[in-house]
């Protein structure tokens, strides 16, 4: 693990930045709204109101969440990237400590705008952390490591894995804040897939007269091949090159930039790929 002053150090903002933001948004959206976000976050509150409806203890967040998180750290350290794991980490502990010792503060009791603010909040964050090379820890672990393996976004499958949260939830304290939950997280899962694209591609098409250019410039930035095609154009009835290629969308625009000065008269069209099967170079995590 190599580590520079510029990189970590703004990775290491980042991350210090977005526990605060989740450890307020839990404070002051999540338990006010009664809500439950899923993944280790959602399991922690879960089983700290179990505690206190049952047993009638109140267990500190740190404890439970430091406790849910012990395996997916497990899987990241194992299978996806050390250096990855340890700004994990440091996001999964700061946001613990912070949760228990920080004031909670009532901004709204509307239930709804909870939901849909404490959701916006919540995507960012992971958002922020995904972005820098971390991650908000528990299922996002599980996520980035299905993602990494099968080569697709996954984010939404672990919505589905959330909903066993939301029934137990809906069981024991109500099904309405289980069902608001469910708005909480589809709107943070739906902020990541806009804002975190690594695992999102696009296809582009390029008519080109310097296809050896041009794709040179494709593998230099993103390490991706290509497919050169001959063409001809209906317009001035000349033989053209079609150069072929997918490249993922977090580094589509880099790619595009790139192709346009390996040649200005390029004509670039990008499609969004719905699904892609064969393998499909992904940069490591760190």
């Amino acid at each position: 693990m190599k580590f520079t002053l510029k990189e970590d150090g703004k990775r290491l903002l980042v991350v210090c930045l977005a526990a605060v933001l989740m450890a307020v948004n839990i404070k002051s959206f999540v338990r006010t709204g009664g809500l439950y976000p899923g993944g280790a976050t959602g399991l922690t509150i879960l089983l700290q109101r179990i505690g206190e409806l049952l047993f009638q203890i109140e267990i500190p967040f740190t404890v439970l969440n430091l406790l849910l998180n012990a395996f997916p750290v497990y899987i990241g350290f194992r299978f996806i990237g050390k250096k990855f794991t340890l700004y994990s980490c440091l996001m999964i502990v700061l946001t613990s400590v912070l949760t228990d010792i920080i004031p909670g503060y009532v901004i709204t009791y509307d239930i709804l705008l909870i939901s849909v603010f404490g959701g916006l909040i919540n995507g960012l964050v992971m958002s922020m952390c995904l972005m820098m090379s971390a991650t908000t820890g528990g299922t996002d672990f599980i996520a980035i490591y299905l993602s990494d393996k099968k080569g697709v976004d996954s984010f939404n499958m672990i919505l589905g894995l959330n909903i066993v949260i939301l029934a137990i939830a809906g069981l024991l304290f109500g099904w309405d804040k289980a069902l608001y939950s469910i708005i909480f997280q589809y709107v943070s899962t739906q902020v990541v897939h806009m804002l975190y694209k690594k695992y999102q591609q696009q296809t582009l098409i390029i008519i080109t007269n310097k296809p050896d250019e041009v794709c040179g410039a494709i593998d230099q930035v993103s390490h991706h091949g290509a497919t050169v095609l001959e063409g001809k154009g209906s317009y001035e009835n000349r033989e053209r090159k079609m150069v072929y290629s997918v490249v993922s969308s977090a580094e589509a625009k880099m790619v595009i930039h790139a192709v346009k000065e390996a040649d200005e008269d390029a004509f670039v069209n990008t499609i969004r790929t719905e699904q892609l099967y064969g393998r499909f170079y992904q940069k490591p995590v760190d």
